[in-house]
């Protein structure tokens, strides 16, 4: 009796002792890494075990046991993804963080009206991953079939907005995240315009002119204005003439080099629409929701020309004589000299001399 009295007492206190040391490896703040942090990364499919583990060797937990055990008592599990720890935390913290998916991310912002090579080539300098991995992303189309079934790429569908994006993205999945982004933009855009002007026009023709008017102009009150004049040209079967056309088009072949000139608007391209009638084929950059709007309701206007007016603006005519006397404002304040000439100054009316005849003397 006294024996089994004896073990009892023994099995008690290693439990006692058990229960102490998952408590404190629990409970009590841990860091066995560096000041600089560490990244860790938890795979797809990962159990609570392999996290545990995966944890305590990089020093992030005391006892992967303890993790485990408490994983199974709170019954949720680990979100696979790459966590970044940088103090001392206790494993019940770390466990509830992977829980929740805190995942380390970054923010990435795509502007209105970038193309897919300008957001390829800033995700390669802010490194997040190589140009090429997004444009090949880009230009597979597969995702936008019931939206654009001739879309050639996914330009136009990328939707500017402000993504959190893991040290290193998948292109595929950062590809389908901005068009989901677009589809959930898009969907609030017509869904707030129950009568749009241009209800019959295909998708991929309301969001190609939104991104030539995103192009045209920076400010959004001009937009409607802008979609309102392409609007009128092409109803008129005039050429759009769109300068940030060609320059898409030399991008695509990678010729533009920040300068138009008087030759590159002769480039042979269906998107040059100095040489082809029409909207081009498809998106030049990738609008936000101002174009959008403006280029499913243009505004009711004459204008058929407009023309930059060093302010961010411009000067909008309904006729190619006004248009030119624009041309000529445009010029002077490149020159810095007011917009409009001084008036002449008014012609001095001569007074007539007299004439009258002096009487004769009788």
């Amino acid at each position: 009796m006294k024996y089994v009295l004896t073990l009892l007492v023994v099995l008690l206190l290693i439990a006692a002792a058990a229960g102490a040391y998952l408590w404190y490896g629990i409970q009590k703040p841990y860091k066995a890494f560096g000041n600089e942090g560490v990244f860790v990364a938890v795979p797809h499919g990962a159990s609570g075990r392999s996290a545990a583990r995966i944890l305590q060797k990089n020093g992030v937990i005391r006892s992967a046991l303890a993790f485990e055990l408490y994983g199974r008592h709170a019954h949720r599990s680990p979100r696979a993804g790459e966590y970044f720890c940088d103090h001392a935390t206790c494993g019940k913290e770390v466990f509830w963080k992977l829980v929740h998916g805190e995942v380390y991310v970054l923010p990435f912002t795509v502007r209105e009206g970038e193309t897919m090579f300008d957001i390829a080539h800033e995700l390669e300098a802010a490194k997040f991953l190589p140009a090429e991995d997004f444009l090949r992303a880009a230009r597979d189309p597969s995702s936008i079939k019931d939206l654009a079934p001739h879309a050639a790429t996914l330009e136009g569908f990328l939707f500017p907005a402000t993504y959190q994006l893991p040290r290193h993205p998948v292109a595929t999945e950062l590809a389908a995240n901005m068009v989901q982004k677009f589809r959930e933009e898009w969907g609030k855009v017509v869904a707030s315009d129950p009568a749009p002007a241009t209800a019959a026009m295909p998708t991929i023709s309301t969001v190609t002119l939104a991104s030539l008017v995103e192009r045209e102009t920076p400010k959004p009150e001009e937009r409607p204005l802008v979609a309102g004049v392409f609007e009128n040209r092409l109803h008129k079967g005039m050429l759009l003439q769109c300068d940030p056309t060609v320059i898409y088009a030399l991008e695509q072949v990678g010729q533009y080099n920040g300068t138009l000139t008087g030759k590159d608007l002769h480039y042979d391209s269906p998107y040059n629409t100095y040489a082809h009638r029409g909207l081009p084929p498809g998106p030049i950059g990738n609008p936000g929701e101002i174009s959008l709007r403006a280029a499913l309701e243009p505004a009711q206007t004459d204008y058929l020309y407009f023309v930059a007016n060093t302010q961010g603006g411009h000067f909008f005519s309904a006729t190619l004589e006004e248009h030119n006397k624009n041309v000529n404002r445009y010029h002077r304040l490149l020159k810095g000299l007011p917009a409009d000439p001084p008036p002449a100054p008014p012609v001095k009316k001569r007074t007539p001399a007299k004439t009258g005849k002096k009487a004769k003397k009788h």
